[in-house]
């Protein structure tokens, strides 16, 4: 296809930390190295320069995309302010192609300007919904707006925009993509030497930002029984910072789990920190057995195949589009959301069977590979964008 200058935006980006903002430093410099220009408009971050350079992508962060700022000054009067930001930010990327990720939803303003300014240029607006939520905002502005294609990260999702009445033929299922050489060259060494406590335990590693929306309290109750059975197993959690918080309810969601740690006495067994993207890595492959038990429904799951490709079983709900991407018993287990009990058993279950782990990891890390990679997901990308153009 022809060369294309793309323009693409979203609320956050690193060192903003969330399932989209890695979304996002793992496609767009590959549709860089596919031959295409690309840009980048996200929101501000204190002590990060207004524009940089991301492996080829040109990003450029206002305050008038930071959802946190957003949420305490209020979207009142932002349209002006807005449509004079966007229309500098398009007129420097000379699009051929707008992408946006989640904008239907949050804020009327911003979808109602960026859709009168691509109308105006007569360029293609292409969304990616990467959650759904069951309320008025996501049913207006993912009905009302005639987005020229929907990219949706899972059939889960796809059957969430049909449900309020999209024509499905407008929408395709693209799952993300993850590099999987990079999670199999991971090392145990980094971590272990930045966190020499860790050394020797048998490490369960829960890859998500401290939520009880992820099921961080649910792992916490699994593992009083786990340690019941193997003392030395050790639960990680990656408790975060710099996330989009919109509506300011993840320190209380830390706070309760870490009340909940100390109340049951497994300050010893739980491992609470924040990690660098490197860590993240050699976390994964210290780790035994990855989990997630989300108990809300997952839009996908990033994180599912980044221990997919570490070989690394994984535990996940029956929730949202998490079923699409973990088999039970192929490439890790399915249970019920908030059931601690069959959390804990599936936990010993893999601790205990070296075999059975093996099995399920390995079986995963052929999965990632032939199916969850990042040059897939470009790919099927880029055709969207050669349709819509």
């Amino acid at each position: 296809m022809r060369s294309l200058r793309i323009a693409q935006l979203h609320w956050g980006f690193p060192p903003i930390i969330g399932g989209v903002e890695t979304h996002l430093t793992i496609l767009l410099p590959e549709i860089v190295k596919a031959g295409h220009e690309v840009w980048l408009l996200a929101g501000s971050v204190k002590g990060e320069p207004s524009e940089v350079d991301y492996k080829g992508v040109k990003v450029i962060r206002t305050p008038l995309m930071d959802l946190n700022w957003l949420y305490k000054r209020g979207l009142i009067g932002i349209e002006d302010s807005f449509m004079s930001a966007c229309s500098d930010f398009l007129e420097r990327a000379k699009p051929d192609i707008v992408h946006v990720h989640n904008m239907n939803y949050f804020s009327r303003p911003h979808a109602y300007v960026l859709k009168k300014l691509t109308d105006k240029l007569g360029i293609p607006l292409i969304l990616t919904a990467h959650n759904s939520w069951d309320d008025e905002l996501f049913l207006e502005l993912t009905t009302k707006i005639d987005w020229s294609h929907i990219i949706a990260v899972s059939h889960y999702i796809k059957r969430q925009v049909m449900g309020i009445g999209y024509d499905d033929t407008r929408i395709s299922v693209i799952h993300h993509g993850v590099d999987v050489e990079k999670f199999e060259r991971g090392k145990s060494d980094l971590i272990i030497k930045r966190y020499p406590e860790l050394k020797g335990k048998k490490i369960v590693f829960h890859p998500a930002r401290m939520g009880l929306a992820k099921g961080c309290d649910v792992s916490v109750k699994a593992f009083r029984e786990v340690v019941k059975r193997i003392p030395d197993a050790c639960l990680v959690l990656s408790g975060t910072k710099n996330i989009i918080d919109w509506g300011t309810t993840q320190q209380k969601d830390i706070a309760y789990i870490l009340y909940l740690i100390d109340t049951f006495g497994l300050g010893k067994n739980i491992f609470v920190n924040v990690f660098s993207p490197e860590e993240i890595v050699s976390l994964y492959a210290l780790s035994s057995v990855c989990i997630y038990p989300s108990t809300v429904p997952e839009p996908f799951g990033l994180t599912m195949l980044e221990s997919m490709a570490s070989a690394k079983p994984t535990i996940v709900t029956n929730m949202g589009g998490m079923p699409e991407v973990i088999e039970d018993n192929i490439n890790g287990f399915v249970i019920p959301p908030k059931d601690h009990e069959t959390l804990a058993s599936r936990i010993i279950q893999l601790l205990e069977d070296e075999k059975t782990r093996k099995r399920l990891g390995n079986t995963g890390r052929e999965i990632a590979e032939n199916s969850y990679t990042k040059e897939i997901m470009t790919k099927n990308t880029l055709k969207v964008y050669e349709n819509a153009s």
